[in-house]
């Protein structure tokens, strides 16, 4: 697996989010950013684990992603995040990030992976970032693919 084509591939699908109300848009990353231009999601830290089959034919990575929205107003930025946090609807970022699966039969990510699953949302919090504060958490997606490209 390439991790930063599948990351860049995973902020591109993000970006179908629609947030509520109509206004902002979600500003995302493949990479973790200098500074954010709130709300915005971006891909960070991974962990992988190789040969989950023999001869290379499979691996396994945890992405952890994180999503921060402005404070300025901590309830409305709570009631965003809950919103992009949700399991399903248009702001949801699991509906977002799982949709680039693909049909039932194709490779996910246009062929950049075999699957990957949102499985969790945990970090649900204060964030630093470049100085400046956020209320954000982290998403936690499951990625398997090819050890040998």
């Amino acid at each position: 697996m390439q991790l930063g084509l599948i990351r860049k591939a995973i902020a591109t699908a993000a970006e179908a989010v629609v947030l509520p109300g109509g206004g902002a848009r979600l500003t995302c990353s493949g990479y973790t950013p200098d500074s954010v231009v709130a709300p915005h999601f971006f891909t960070g830290e991974y962990d992988v684990e190789f040969d989950k089959t023999y001869g290379r034919g499979l691996d396994k990575a945890e992405l952890t992603c994180r999503v921060l929205v402005s404070r300025s107003d901590d309830a409305a930025a709570q009631r965003l995040l809950d919103a992009l946090l949700g399991g399903a609807g248009p702001a949801s970022l699991k509906a977002a990030i799982e949709a680039a699966r693909g049909a039932p039969g194709e490779f996910a990510l246009g062929g950049l992976a075999d699957d990957l699953h949102v499985t969790r949302v945990q970090g649900y919090r204060w964030y630093e970032h470049a100085g400046t504060q956020y209320v954000g958490a982290e998403i936690m997606i499951d990625i398997i693919g090819s050890g040998g490209s």
